[in-house]
């Protein structure tokens, strides 16, 4: 199991950058600089979490195997909204908004479900719902970001492109 707990140590040290690196993303100026740089960062940190989920999952199988399925969804997000504004797809800032505001409440989906029950007050609620809040609290989230830089004038856009 020394594997396992070498897997698990740099999940929750790069994790744990992760969530911090998302959330100044989230909250930064949307330019280059600290944005880009954070968002570099969590996507960086997001292959790492990726990549140890996969073989944690793989080698617990039994106790486990729902996290290889989370780690799936949630990269695909990250890396959806990470490519689309690499590659300037049409309409690229609503997807680079939905991508990697998707993968952030995969992330924290991830850490209520399997920490849930050591946190308290978050330990009160079913452990079902934990699987749904960040998404009920998330997605309107999701919406409010993308009308924010969608406006007609394209004013926004531009700020982020610079």
């Amino acid at each position: 199991m020394y594997i396992f707990t070498t897997l698990l140590i740099i999940h929750i040290v790069v994790g744990s950058i992760c969530l911090l690196a998302g959330a100044m993303a989230a909250t930064v100026k949307k330019k280059k600089g600290y944005h880009t740089l954070n968002g570099e960062i969590y996507h960086a940190g997001y292959v790492v979490i990726f990549i140890t989920s996969i073989l944690m999952a793989i080698l617990n199988w039994s106790e486990s195997a729902y996290l290889f399925y989370i780690a799936i969804f949630s990269y695909s997000l990250a890396l959806f909204g990470y490519l689309a504004r690499k590659l300037l797809w049409q309409n690229w800032l609503a997807m680079h908004i939905g991508g990697m505001l998707g993968s952030y409440i995969g992330i924290i989906t991830a850490v209520l479900v399997v920490n849930g029950s050591q946190i308290p007050l978050v330990n009160e609620i079913p452990v079902l719902w934990l699987w749904f809040i960040p998404t009920i609290i998330g997605t309107p989230i999701i919406f409010i970001v993308g009308r924010r830089y969608s406006s007609p004038d394209q004013t926004k856009v531009k700020e982020v492109v610079k």
